[in-house]
């Protein structure tokens, strides 16, 4: 009596062994690729933000056109201080450029610009660059005092610069910081820490 080949089930088939040291190999190279991942992603998200800089207004330190990168993380554990270049949007307005811009006043300074000089608590600022003295106080021809969680800035070029002196910018809120300029990546011959 022959008997036929059946296709189908055949509970007399012998179990493959699972190969536990590939398992245990695919599954190392998955976590140290998420790790890898998510570490890139911190990255770039906090310290590696790229923006250009608009216009003359941070000449000599910064020129239009050169690339930044801005560091969105150490605002959030620390607060911006006199003479750090920040990068924000004014007044939060998301449909404009990143303006670049240094910090002067912190809250609850006094500011005053008399007769081109910038007068920082009743006392002339003494500049960390040269500066030449500005044609328009704007705003701070009066004292003007930086409210909580604001900052009072201005462009190093001062005499073309949009900035704290103007309505349209005013003292920029703590809120609308996307972070401190902290390394120039273009042009070459600049590249480095700021």
């Amino acid at each position: 009596m022959k008997r036929h080949k059946v296709n189908g089930l055949n509970f007399g088939k012998k179990r493959k062994k699972l190969n536990i040291p590939l398992i245990k190999e695919v599954f190392t190279w998955a976590v140290e690729i998420a790790i890898v991942l998510a570490a890139a992603f911190v990255l770039v998200y906090f310290i590696g933000l790229r923006t250009s800089v608009v216009g003359q207004s941070m000449a000599k330190t910064l020129d239009a056109g050169d690339e930044i990168l801005v560091n969105r993380f150490v605002y959030k554990v620390l607060d911006p201080k006199a003479g750090d270049i920040i990068v924000f949007l004014p007044n939060g307005n998301e449909k404009s450029h990143y303006y670049v811009k240094r910090v002067i006043a912190v809250p609850g300074d006094t500011v005053q610009i008399k007769d081109g000089v910038l007068y920082l608590n009743g006392k002339e600022y003494k500049e960390e660059i040269d500066c030449e003295n500005m044609e328009e106080a704007g705003l701070a021809a009066e004292e003007l005092t930086v409210g909580e969680d604001e900052y009072f800035v201005l462009g190093d070029n001062r005499n073309n610069s949009e900035d704290s002196r103007y309505s349209n910018i005013g003292n920029v809120k703590k809120e609308h910081i996307i972070g401190k300029a902290w390394f120039i990546i273009s042009p070459f011959g600049k590249f480095g820490f700021m």
